[in-house]
């Protein structure tokens, strides 16, 4: 039988609709599919979305538990998500449904669950033997509001305290309430005439089970009696109460208090400490009580058998410490050990060799949760060493501004990027293993290598090895070590166009192929990187200064005839140097008094030393302008076979020969088209004086480039007036007049109709939605491309299409990808004598001559994605072949020409929260899932696609959320993730000795079963808390199963029980069978025996 299959249905539906609708895929009206029909293997099956792996520090931090047998940490966090880790390589990411923040979280020790409590007084249960964690279980409070929560070690009874001050139990095997309850009035009695406050700490008694302690706010302790139902010992302080720990023997505990203090209690004497201690406080001399100190938020007492206990507790710090960092306390005998963090707080937790409160707990590592960090803390070595974090937590370090995702990236990039960053490896850490390293690895079938690269607010990137939705860091690099930094803080730098992070990453352009990399800066700057596996010094950072602006004038039409050099529209001498500025002007101030030709940073004038890795190889500035800052720059390229790089801004456009550190083109946007233009455009007032109008010719689509231009860049450059920037996916909110470059293309490919052959040559994309093309004539390799100049000229080609350019592909006869041509990396850092014979081997002629490969009927596709549409156009007839529109009522916010399975497809991400994929060449649509409103820029700048069905976004400031969007990889998911729970024996029970057993010194026993079953505490009330199932109830089945094969699994299994239950109901019926036989025959040899005595006989 055929399988039916849905998607299919709609994949005919759609394409039928295509067919009739204007704002569907179609070949356009008078034009022709291409002759050669290319088949597009990719169909809607190949596509499928969902979330694979979140990493970085869990964002706003709240709560933190561990499960010492199972080695597993869980941090709950304020939006109520929960992250759970193992061992490097095994972490996990659950959202409650309410988003509600989590409060606290309690481990069923070795039992694979995990209880969570929630500000809106809602208890979960989470089953954590399946890779991803599900709800079996949830209990809302409607009439009190839960404030803690403690359960017992290999106990099924939770207790929970609330605002009230009351008691509850809750049996966690079937989350229903107990009706055992202790109200705050019978907890207290007469001890206290006022309400005691809230429940701020639950424990029983180590070596007593029946023992519960209670902590108010208020400063009452009480001693429950859990059988005789009352209480034994209560205890008042006159400082408020924030948490208690107990001494493993059962007969002392420590409370820390709002005053700074810690109080010591003998269980048996309540009615004064054992012992005050102020551990921060100034000891007046006329002998009165401490000065009071910050509170101490939690104390844990944890004991060792041989040597001191350790006392540890967060805050207490003096009140006369100001300005001084978050502090956690170790006393241990005494020494007392301030370890200074670098955020506040949040909850800390001693690791111990055992579960058991009752026996010597052997603390070896402290885990302090931070608002911002993550630190472990190695109680075994002197000085208290910190464990090396082996988990991606440090993404945040400085605020994320940038993402690039590149999959399938060449094989020896990750090993030569790791090698390199190796060395930059921090000493001073604990020699131990990293002690959280619970859970099993999972079985990933993915292999080929994938890199994340972070920009940073302080100009620092990131490189991730992110193969096998894991991530680790590779290697760190500092952009701002080029430039001099003000050394106090009243200097400030000289023309910063921004308040703080002047070297703010905005956009990162990288081939990976050549490791050529270029990033653009906040303060309209771009730095060029080689990668050297050898250090450096730089004894002169080579630097390019452009004076890029632009006004717009009355509009004449230019004389047609007038063909000007490309290099009118640049600047600096004919024999400009590496580190001479671009223009002849070196001063700071214009004729007006205003700041004019400086640069927003200052670049180092001493030699750099350059460790191995990217080494900067030129800097690019651009310069005020009439006391106008620069604007920042909006699209960025690199191309490694050309040796050139461009930039734009909503000014202009800049070409760098970043070979031979010359400016080759620098234009307004308007000067690109040309008499071409398209626009009306406003005027703006004439200035008093104006130089001569420089740039590109203005020239027919026909013509050609001529031989005459000047070929070195010699003249000024006209004024241009000032406009804020902006990024291309703000320009449908916020429309100016200005127009921005916002995309930009290098390729080898036809640049007019008239062509016969392909050239290299730069595809321009702007926010009015015009793609405008360049050609390049580059010389020859070797010496001739060291000292020839590359010669720019317009082709007169343009294209245009609704919104702003996002991005520009190419497709070749069979709908391939045609990739930018590249240079394959060498090491750059040679000894001279190899340099001419690298330079001559590595800068290959790049061939603009015909060839039979290239001939008219080798059809090219140009793929042009704008904010509201998308085209596919014939090359070199430039016939729109395919068009579709995208969305109507949004706009586009990222595109990205993608590889999966073998084809190509063109993804989108757009602010209404849909992401789509779309066949190539005939923008069929594959997939449209409403999957994340846009709800902050983070997103919008951060999120990207990339091949093999990867995407990813910074879903909060400090973590990255991974999605897919190909079926294979949602299908392989589940085996790629790996287990939390693996099956581990639950260590023996202390050893109570002789002695102890005999007189009864050990831990007492306590059946809560008897006293919280309902046949002995009664029902609870009905209106307290209301039980609600979990969608992840059956733990026979793994995962969420739904539809018919989730009902056949269900009925499957409640067979299975109900067999089970019949077998077992069976074997008792037999059982019961032979006993009554057996009973039988005793009464019939007793008859017989009896039979003849009379009855006085017996």
């Amino acid at each position: 039988m055929k399988k039916f299959n849905i998607r299919k249905v709609l994949d005919g539906l759609t394409a039928a609709a295509a067919a009739s609708s204007s704002s569907s895929s179609s070949a356009q009206p008078g034009q022709r599919p291409p002759d050669n029909d290319i088949v597009e293997t990719l169909c809607s099956e190949h596509f499928q979305l969902c979330k694979t792996v979140r990493h970085g520090f869990p964002y706003q931090p709240s709560a933190m538990a561990f499960d010492p047998v199972q080695k597993i940490l869980a941090i709950g966090t304020q939006s109520g998500s929960l992250r759970l880790f193992g061992r490097p390589g095994v972490e996990c990411y659950c959202q409650h449904d309410s988003a509600a923040g989590v409060i606290q979280l309690q481990f069923l020790i070795n039992e694979g669950a995990l209880v969570s409590a929630l500000a809106d007084d809602t208890l979960h249960l989470w089953n954590l033997r399946q890779k991803r964690p599900a709800i079996l279980h949830s209990l809302k409070f409607n009439k009190e509001r839960i404030t803690f929560c403690h359960l017992p070690f290999q106990s099924k009874w939770l207790y929970v305290g609330t605002e009230r001050g009351n008691v509850h139990i809750v049996n966690v095997e079937s989350f229903t309430l107990s009706g055992y309850v202790i109200m705050w009035n019978k907890a207290i009695e007469l001890s206290s005439k006022t309400h005691p406050g809230l429940i701020v700490h639950i424990s029983d008694n180590p070596m007593d089970e029946g023992k519960l302690l209670i902590g108010f706010e208020s400063g009452t302790l009480v001693l429950w009696d859990l059988k005789s139902k009352k209480g034994e010992y209560r205890y008042s302080y006159d400082e408020a109460i924030h948490s208690v720990a107990w001494h493993h023997e059962g007969k002392q505990f420590v409370c820390s208090h709002s005053d700074g203090s810690l109080t010591i209690w003998n269980v048996k004497s309540p009615i004064r400490p054992a012992q005050i201690i102020t551990p921060h406080g100034k000891l007046p001399k006329d002998g009165k009580k401490p000065e009071p100190c910050k509170p101490i938020l939690k104390v844990e007492y944890r004991t060792c058998k041989s040597g001191d206990p350790f006392i540890i507790f967060s805050g207490g710090l003096s009140y006369d410490t100001v300005g001084r960092r978050p502090c956690l306390t170790v006393m241990h005998g005494k020494s007392t050990a301030v370890l200074e963090m670098d955020y506040p707080i949040v909850d800390f937790l001693t690791l111990c060799e055992t579960p058991y409160p009752s026996d010597f707990q052997e603390p070896h590592a402290v885990v302090v949760l931070l608002e911002k960090d993550l630190v472990v803390v190695d109680l075994g070595q002197n000085g208290y060493p910190i464990f090396e974090n082996p988990y991606p937590l440090d993404i945040h370090e400085s605020p994320v501004t940038c993402c690039e995702y590149f999959a399938d990236c060449p094989v020896d990039l990750i090993p030569a990027l790791y090698s390199v960053g190796a060395k930059q490896k921090r000493q001073g850490y604990s020699k131990k293993e990293w002690p959280i390293n619970g859970g099993n690895w999972g079985l990933g079938t993915q292999s080929y290598p994938e890199i994340i690269i972070t920009g940073h607010a302080d100009g620092s990137l990131k490189f991730w090895d992110a193969s096998a939705i894991t991530l680790q860091v590779l290697y760190k690099m500092k952009t701002s070590k080029v430039f001099e930094k003000s050394r106090n803080k009243e200097e400030k730098p000289n023309t910063d166009i921004v308040d703080e992070d002047p070297y703010a990453i905005q956009i990162i352009s990288w081939c990976p192929e050549s490791r050529m990399l270029c990033v653009a800066g906040v303060s309209a700057h771009v730095i060029v990187y080689k990668f050297s596996k050898q250090e450096m010094t730089t004894e002169v950072i080579q630097m390019l200064e452009i004076r890029l602006h632009y006004e717009i004038n009355d509009l004449e039409s230019p004389d047609t005839d007038q063909v000007l050099s490309v290099g009118t529209s640049c600047q600096g001498s004919n024999s400009q140097t590496a580190n001479s500025q671009s223009h002849p002007s070196t001063s700071s101030t214009s004729s007006d008094g205003l700041r004019d030709n400086v640069p927003c940073l200052k670049i180092k004038s001493t030699p750099l030393k350059q460790g191995a890795g990217y080494q900067a190889e030129v800097v690019i500035q651009l310069v005020w302008v009439n006391g106008e800052p620069p604007q920042q720059i909006t699209s960025l390229a690199v191309n490694s076979s050309y040796g050139l790089l461009v930039f734009g801004n909503c000014n202009g456009i800049a070409m760098v020969d970043y070979i031979q550190k010359t400016v080759l083109l620098n234009l307004g946007t308007i000067e690109l088209y040309g008499s071409n233009d398209p626009y009306q455009r406003q005027p703006k007032s004439p200035r008093k004086t104006r130089q001569a109008s420089g740039g590109l010719c203005d020239i027919n689509e026909g013509s050609t480039a001529l031989d005459d231009r000047c070929k070195s860049p010699t003249s000024d450059v006209r004024d241009n007036s000032f406009s804020r920037s902006r990024s291309s996916s703000v320009t449908s909110i916020d429309k100016e007049s200005r127009e921005a470059i916002t995309a930009l293309h290098f390729c080898e490919t036809y640049t007019r109709k008239a062509d016969t052959c392909t050239s290299p040559c730069l595809w321009v994309g702007t926010t009015l939605g015009t793609v405008l093309v360049i050609v390049l004539n580059l010389p020859s390799g070797g010496e001739q491309r060291l000292t020839q100049p590359v010669i720019v000229s317009p082709s007169g080609t343009i294209l245009r299409l609704k919104g702003g350019i996002l991005r520009l592909a190419f497709l070749d006869t069979t709908g391939s990808l045609i990739l930018p041509a590249h240079e394959p990396w060498r090491e750059p850092n040679l000894q001279e004598e190899k340099d001419d014979k690298d330079k001559c081997r590595k800068l290959r002629p790049v061939s603009v001559s015909p060839s039979s490969s290239q001939e008219i009927s080798e059809t090219q596709y140009a793929v042009i994605c704008s904010e509201k549409q998308a085209k596919v156009i014939s090359l070199p007839s430039q016939n729109c072949i395919y068009k579709h529109n995208i969305t109507e009522t949004s706009f586009v916010l990222r595109a990205d020409i993608v590889g999966l399975n073998g084809s190509i497809c063109l993804a989108c991400f757009c602010a209404n929260g849909h992401i789509m994929t779309f066949s190539l060449p005939s923008l069929r649509p594959l997939l449209d899932v409403n999957y994340l409103p846009l709800t902050d820029m983070r997103i919008a700048r951060t999120f990207c696609f990339t091949n093999n069905g990867q995407a990813l976004y910074l879903v909060s400031p400090t973590e990255i959320q991974r999605i897919t969007y190909s079926q294979g990889t949602c299908e392989n998911l589940q085996e790629m993730l790996g287990e939390l729970f693996t099956p581990v024996e639950t260590p023996e029970a202390p050893n109570r000795g002789f002695f102890k057993g005999l007189f009864g010194g050990g831990a007492q026993s306590l059946d809560r079963e008897e006293l919280f079953g309902e046949s002995a505490a009664g029902k609870p009330s009905r209106s307290l808390a209301q039980h609600i199932p979990g969608t992840g109830g059956i733990e026979g089945v793994k995962g969420a199963a739904s539809g018919v094969a989730g009902e056949l699994a269900r009925a499957r299994i409640a067979l299975d029980e109900r067999g089970q239950k019949l077998s077992e109901l069976e074997e008792r019926t037999a059982a019961m069978l032979y006993s009554a036989d057996t009973f039988s025959k005793h009464a019939h040899d007793v008859m017989l025996k009896c039979k003849d005595k009379k009855w006085y006989q017996f």
